[in-house]
């Protein structure tokens, strides 16, 4: 008999939902459990697992390690994919392995490599992987040069943090002043130059962003998996053109991302991004994390979240070669099951903090789920809000 797998995801994104189904939809018939903790007691990860506890607020890294190696202690787990705290947790690979537990993700050396953007970009120039000009930016002085420099070369001068994932804190320069055609319609990335300046000198926060041309689609994410030898057992890209979504296996864009995980070790899932600097693909960002779209790429035959659980068994799950391109498509948002906590009585029920005031969480509160959730499609490409 083929024992059962127990997998924990930890506070992540809620399209993981996708990523839960596609593990328990495996060709293996073998049995998965799915362990899920978040934050928030509305994410519908905690509903479409089969065991969830709220996390505990305010913990330092190194106190969520320890939170974490108890988690997989009492809930037998043989597989944890971290999110939140992913750089610490993944130093401490040795202990997790003691308690019987393999991460899913890159090593330490090589997450840590990809968290700073500058530090990515001049790492990646070394071994010729084209990237974007970009300026490192900390004060008004630096970003009007940078701008002006940028929108001398013809470009449309962007910004975004240093570090950051999912697009948070992206903005466009314009040299538009603010006006009314900025309050009309829906919210815009564009902010006139002169309003970034002015509140970078009346703040005392220090700002870190990066300055960089505006690129142009279509836009590529590689899936990628690695296996803990350095060799890639898959790279599919998934391309992004206005509404329009596809699939590709071009080189312009396999190859690169092949080239960066067997050089970084850039080990189980990842995602690598390119877009277009004129006619030239330029990389974007490293993503040492499950996408938030990787689901899609069940259209193409392939389950990667499954594939990856197997690696990270020490298993061979064999090379991944898309049987078929699926046919281009576009996403539309669809309902998925949470948890019945809203009401304060219902809290009260399930032994769950209420909103307000927050008392103080208890570790390792499990409540076991037994309903599952609806299948839905996602809501867009990008990971949404942890």
């Amino acid at each position: 008999m083929v024992s059962r797998v127990r997998v924990w995801l930890n506070r992540t994104y809620a399209e993981n939902v996708f990523f839960m189904d596609q593990l328990r939809r495996n060709t293996c018939g073998r049995a998965v459990e799915i362990h899920a903790t978040h934050g928030d007691p509305d994410s519908p990860i905690l509903a479409a697992a089969d065991t969830a506890a709220l996390e505990p607020e305010g913990l330092s890294p190194a106190a969520y390690v320890e939170y974490a190696l108890d988690q997989c202690a009492r809930h037998s787990i043989d597989v944890f994919v971290p999110v939140l705290h992913q750089a610490t947790l993944v130093e401490h690979r040795e202990e997790f392995a003691a308690v019987g537990t393999a991460l899913l993700a890159p090593p330490a050396e090589a997450v840590h490599t990809f968290q700073d953007k500058v530090t990515a970009y001049e790492a990646v120039k070394e071994i010729g992987v084209p990237v974007p000009p970009w300026w490192r930016v900390r004060t008004e002085d630096e970003l009007v040069a940078a701008v002006d420099a940028l929108e001398a070369a013809g470009h449309k001068a962007c910004f975004k943090p240093a570090s950051g994932a999912g697009g948070v804190g992206f903005r466009i320069i314009t040299r538009t002043p603010f006006s009314l055609m900025h309050l009309s319609g829906f919210p815009s990335p564009y902010v006139p130059l002169d309003l970034v300046v002015e509140a970078l000198r009346q703040t005392d926060e220090p700002v870190d962003w990066l300055v960089m041309p505006r690129l142009e689609q279509p836009e590529v994410s590689v899936d990628c998996l690695t296996g803990p030898d350095g060799r890639v057992r898959m790279a599919v890209g998934r391309t992004k053109n206005g509404r329009r979504r596809g699939f590709t296996l071009n080189p312009s864009w396999i190859e690169p991302s092949r080239l960066l995980a067997e050089s970084f070790g850039l080990h189980y899932l990842t995602n690598i991004q390119f877009r277009m600097l004129g006619d030239e693909p330029v990389l974007m960002d490293v993503n040492t994390r499950p996408a938030g779209g990787l689901h899609q790429l069940s259209q193409c035959g392939v389950n990667a979240p499954w594939a990856a659980v197997r690696l990270a068994l020490g298993e061979e799950p064999g090379e991944l070669v898309p049987p078929f391109l699926g046919q281009d498509y576009t996403v539309v948002a669809g309902p998925r099951a949470v948890r019945p906590v809203s009401l304060p009585q219902q809290r009260a029920d399930l032994d769950l903090p209420a909103p307000a005031p927050a008392p103080e969480p208890v570790a390792g509160a499990q409540t076991t789920l037994s309903t599952q959730a609806p299948q839905a499609t996602q809501t867009s490409d990008s990971p949404l809000t942890v």
